[in-house]
């Protein structure tokens, strides 16, 4: 068996929290590349048009820097990781209690697709 070859495609500071991308992100791990754009092309959550690009994205990558076949890939890894927190301040914000002021925080998200090879056998055999 040769080693299987993975591209990586990163997309950083989407405005989405984590948690909704995670959602997202669940339904297509493991699939293959192409089954996936389908699934997310119809997917009602908003934070399923970046993990598209991003998928999209890294099959060009696959296709035009290393020469694979789009049919071949498959999403091996993709996770959703906390970016930084926008708090806003001085204005944004509730009142709590005992005279405390809470800032509300609005929360980013690191998406990370990794494509790999389906199938990787060897010549020699």
């Amino acid at each position: 068996m040769i080693e299987a070859f993975e591209v990586k495609a990163v997309a950083r500071h989407i405005g989405i929290s984590p948690q909704k991308v995670r959602l997202v992100i669940d339904t297509v791990r493991g699939k293959d590349a192409e089954e996936a754009l389908e699934i997310l092309r119809f997917m009602p959550n908003r934070a399923a048009e970046p993990v598209f690009k991003l998928v999209q994205s890294a099959i060009a990558n696959a296709e035009e820097n290393f020469g694979m076949e789009a049919d071949d890939l498959f999403i091996s890894r993709i996770y959703a990781d906390e970016g930084p927190r926008n708090r806003l301040r001085p204005y944004g914000g509730r009142f709590g209690a005992r005279g405390r002021f809470k800032p509300i925080m609005r929360r980013t998200s690191h998406i990370t697709v990794i494509l790999a090879e389906r199938e990787a056998t060897s010549y020699l055999e």
